[in-house]
């Protein structure tokens, strides 16, 4: 079976930076599509930034050039590199991840549990 697990979220002062990191684990074969998103209560759980295998990044308006996206070598741990940090990035953040477990079977979409940022003096 698949996990998608995040670590590094926390409580950080506006202006400051934070790194979280999601690793994915169990039977893979192939990992096509890693991302962030975050939702507060009440609202909508929203893109922040995606990688495919291919290489190409998405970073939403909001916090492009703050927010940098990454997938290591292995190719099975995304993480985010949060700056300038906001009040307004406060969210539970939780990654997604689309991945193939067998070469005869369809790729399916996961999701993590989420870790909590809290962005406050």
């Amino acid at each position: 079976q698949v996990q998608l697990v995040e670590s590094g979220g926390g409580l950080v002062q506006p202006g400051g930076s934070l790194k979280i990191s999601c690793t994915a684990s169990g039977t893979i074969f192939r990992i096509y599509y890693m991302a962030w998103y975050r939702q507060t209560p009440g609202k909508a759980r929203d893109l922040v930034a995606a990688t495919t295998i291919g290489g190409s990044t998405n970073i939403v308006d909001s916090v492009k050039g703050r927010f940098f996206i990454s997938r290591d070598d292995s190719g099975n741990t995304v993480s985010l590199e949060m700056n300038n940090l906001k009040p307004e990035d406060t969210a539970v953040y939780f990654c997604h991840a689309q991945i193939q477990q067998m070469a005869t079977e369809a790729p399916k979409n996961y999701w993590g549990q989420g870790t909590p940022v809290t962005v406050s003096s």
